[in-house]
């Protein structure tokens, strides 16, 4: 399949101007699409477009990413109720630069690369520009009503919004639209993609491009990422999920995946993965004759963990994945990282235990029933322990006097109790 047969058939395409498939049939093309530079990592939300140029540059094109440099100190009012907060110029860079060390994952920025990616801050471009310069080389060509008619604008002037606009982002689209002006010049970059909150964004720029040097542009935008319960995707109860395993651990990460509906998991793996569509296929009808097996979320999990993290990490969350549910061991305990150990038991109760008292030694039956409420009484925990179903550290346990010290902890820190299959607490020195 040609790149938009391809983006069509894994459900990737919302507008495409037209001409813009021939285009890219012809020749090889170059094309952007911009990342806003508001944290020093990518999460979920941005994978789509990053999924867009992994495809487009596979399919033998060029991508080139623009960081928001410039655009990220006005702020965007597409898709969004309030004014964004503004970013400096020294904390643009730091993001720019760990965002480029997480593409370079999945996206190849080999200067020896006949299609090779490059990134560029708009920034670089704007910063020169004098008001005076902009509003006479770029304003005098699009008109007010045509601004005015875009649909980001006329939600945030509407009678049910209460914060209206500032000039600041009324003049985004202006913005936005010569960058793709200064890329048409620079890097002969033909094509601009993005969601479809930006489709008003981008054929701005085509028009600006048009008017200003009658030369062709073209457009072409995805659909906004939601879930099947009409939940923000990429969002959970903590946050976004982020590809930056310190802000988002990989376990949590593949969890955000394997724990995803059915009807959103047949729509992620064709975005997010590169398996292909003969597979994909397959893979749905397994998963609809079988939902229970969950192969679909599996899987999914699996391909974007490795994408992000690489196999290493993924084997690493798939262990830890079995911990609470699996025969997993102290030692599988004890070989996780405190990031990866808090997320495995995200939620589970926690009590605090002051050092010189566990150093010392806690009776187990005191911190079952007394402590933790694990047993209702000591004559119940004793019960427990001697019917084999009471463990600590994962580890069964059925002595009635043992003490629980030092020997125990985990990271020097952490004791796990646990009461029958799924009834946890975690004890946490302090």
């Amino acid at each position: 399949m040609n790149f938009v047969e391809e983006l069509r058939w894994r459900g990737m395409i919302h507008d495409i101007m037209p001409g813009t498939e021939e285009q890219l049939i012809k020749e090889q093309t170059t094309a952007y699409v911009g990342i806003d530079p508001t944290a020093d990592s990518l999460h979920v939300g941005h994978l789509v477009s990053v999924m867009m140029m992994k495809h487009f540059q596979v399919a033998g094109h060029r991508p080139i990413f623009v960081i928001g440099g410039a655009t990220g100190m006005i702020g965007d009012p597409s898709g969004k109720s309030l004014e964004r907060n503004l970013l400096d110029e020294e904390t643009i860079r730091l993001n720019m630069a760990g965002i480029r060390q997480q593409l370079t994952r999945f996206i190849d920025f080999n200067p020896g690369a006949p299609n090779a990616a490059i990134m560029v801050n708009n920034y670089d471009w704007m910063k020169e520009f004098s008001f005076l310069d902009f509003i006479r080389e770029v304003g005098k060509h699009v008109t007010v009503n045509y601004m005015m008619a875009k649909d980001s604008v006329k939600k945030r002037l509407g009678a049910d919004s209460t914060q209206g606009l500032s000039f600041t982002e009324f003049t985004y689209q202006l913005v936005q639209g010569y960058d793709f002006l200064h890329l048409r010049r620079a890097y002969n970059c033909l094509l601009q993609m993005g969601g479809s909150d930006q489709w008003g964004n981008i054929t701005t720029g085509g028009e600006l491009i048009r008017r200003k040097d009658g030369a062709e542009a073209y457009g072409l935008t995805w659909p906004l990422m939601t879930k099947g319960d009409g939940t923000k995707f990429g969002k959970t109860e903590s946050g976004n999920i982020w590809l930056d395993p310190r802000r988002t651990s990989p376990y949590a990460f593949y969890q955000f995946w394997l724990n995803g509906r059915d009807d959103d998991a047949e729509r992620y793996i064709k975005i997010f993965t590169l398996l292909p569509p003969a597979g994909i296929d397959a893979l749905i009808l397994e998963h609809r004759e079988a939902p229970h097996l969950r192969r679909l979320q599996k899987t999914l999990a699996r391909e974007v963990t490795c994408l992000i993290h690489g196999e290493e990490a993924y084997e690493s969350a798939l262990e830890a994945s079995q911990i609470l549910f699996g025969n997993a061991t102290s030692d599988a305990l004890r070989k996780l990282d405190e990031a990866t150990f808090l997320a495995v038991f995200e939620g589970v109760p926690r009590h605090d235990v002051p050092r010189a008292q566990l150093e010392a030694g806690i009776p187990l039956v005191e911190l079952l029933a007394d402590r933790t409420g694990i047993a209702s009484s000591r004559g119940e925990a004793r019960r427990a322990l001697k019917g084999n179903g009471i463990s600590v550290n994962k580890e069964k346990v059925s002595d009635a006097e043992l003490l629980v010290d030092a020997r125990f902890l985990i990271g020097d820190k952490y004791v796990l109790l646990q009461g029958g299959k799924k009834n946890y607490h975690l004890l946490v020195v302090v």
